[in-house]
């Protein structure tokens, strides 16, 4: 979504958010479906990467499934709601 001239910024911001938020959700549903985008940054632990014969070993697919989509669909829901939220003013 490209926003309209005079938008305000947080309106500016929120749909910022939603976009990333929406290319997340692209990259591990291309992760699952063929292996793609496994040594994306947006995967990487917070505190320490495993390795394995000292290459960097990929997510799990179920920790993708189960819980970074999870995570993230909801806070796309929660920006679609102040989204909502802030064209009612």
């Amino acid at each position: 979504m490209k926003p309209k001239k005079g938008m305000n910024a947080k309106r500016k911001a929120v749909l910022d958010r939603i976009e990333r938020i929406e290319r997340a959700i692209v990259k591990a549903k291309e992760y699952l479906d063929s292996g793609k985008h496994a040594d994306w940054r947006g995967f990487r632990p917070l505190f320490d990467r495993k390795f394995k014969d000292g290459k960097e070993v990929a997510p799990h697919k179920d920790w993708v499934r189960n819980v970074f989509l999870p995570h993230v669909e909801r806070a796309l829901n929660r920006a679609e709601t102040i989204l909502e939220r802030l064209g009612k003013d």
